[in-house]
């Protein structure tokens, strides 16, 4: 097989690897895998193991297993978050510079009493932060770290917005049709001062995703829906990074048989134990709509 020019279209598939894949993992994979063959593209696979807390490396070895039984094959080497913290904090600095991040002491308590009772909230559900820590008194910041106190890097929001010069969209596009884009208008400040570094960990998703992406030359991003929002955000840091930004894709999610969202945390059936009870790829395809 003939491998893709270097200037083909680029997809990827980034599972955390603190868990087994499930149905709604093989859904996202094979989405991806499939339009980038439809479109001559390239496919890569990154393990997004930025919390070493929870990312364990036989989790990684069965994400390997699952995707290679579903048929999917990927470039070599696979990308691994947890060895790039350099260039997240390179990023993050970046920011900083630019007077765009400040650091945050208030633990996640401090900040749900500060809140009030019927906070406004982000698109994850968390209640927008209250600028417990914006416009801090300089001296109090270097007690703090200097006494060693944990802090997460927090982006100003008002200020990025305006350094960033203007209304952001980002490019949909349908997978029947991956050459027509749509722009979206973006909405980033619904994320309010968002976490960019964390307190336990050099980076957070949003900064080490959008950093990954414009490293590997990804074009076409294809996820899932509960995503969506997150794209506002990565917009805005794509713009104030000087980075490109993908076309993207939010595809459904896939729902138990109680409507819930499959998901590790609920006990979703993994592809190792379908496997062990006798499905096939051809079968797992199947059940997430891809097949006859």
């Amino acid at each position: 097989m003939v491998p893709p020019p270097a200037s083909a279209p680029v997809l990827r598939f980034a599972p955390s690897p603190n868990g087994l894949l499930h149905l709604g993992h093989a859904y996202s994979a094979l989405l991806n895998f499939d339009l980038a063959r439809q479109i001559g593209g390239r496919f890569l696979l990154r393990i997004e193991d930025i919390d070493l807390a929870r990312s364990q490396p036989r989790f990684v070895e069965a994400i390997l297993a699952d995707l290679r039984w579903l048929g999917l094959a990927w470039e070599e080497p696979v990308r691994r978050q947890s060895e790039h913290f350099a260039e997240y904090q390179a990023a993050a600095a970046k920011l900083e510079a630019m007077g765009l991040l400040y650091p945050c002491f208030a633990s996640r308590t401090e900040i749900e009493a500060a809140a009030g009772p019927s906070p406004k909230t982000d698109p994850d559900g968390a209640p927008l932060y209250p600028g417990l820590w914006r416009g801090a008194d300089p001296a109090e910041l270097r007690r703090r770290k200097q006494a060693g106190e944990p802090f997460a890097m927090r982006l100003d929001m008002a200020r990025a917005l305006e350094a960033a010069g203007g209304p952001l969209a980002w490019s949909r596009f349908d997978p029947a049709a991956p050459s027509q884009l749509a722009q979206h208008k973006a909405g980033p400040a619904r994320w309010g001062d968002a976490v960019i570094v964390r307190k336990e960990t050099p980076t957070s998703y949003h900064l080490s995703v959008v950093a990954d992406d414009a490293l590997q030359g990804v074009t076409h991003v294809v996820r899932g829906a509960d995503l969506e929002a997150a794209a506002d955000l990565h917009r805005l840091l794509q713009a104030l990074l000087g980075l490109p930004s993908p076309a993207y894709h939010h595809h459904k999610l896939l729902s138990d048989p109680q409507g819930r969202k499959l998901s590790k945390s609920l006990g979703a059936p993994s592809l190792a134990q379908l496997r062990r009870d006798g499905a096939t790829p051809q079968d797992v395809r199947r059940m997430v709509g891809m097949g006859e």
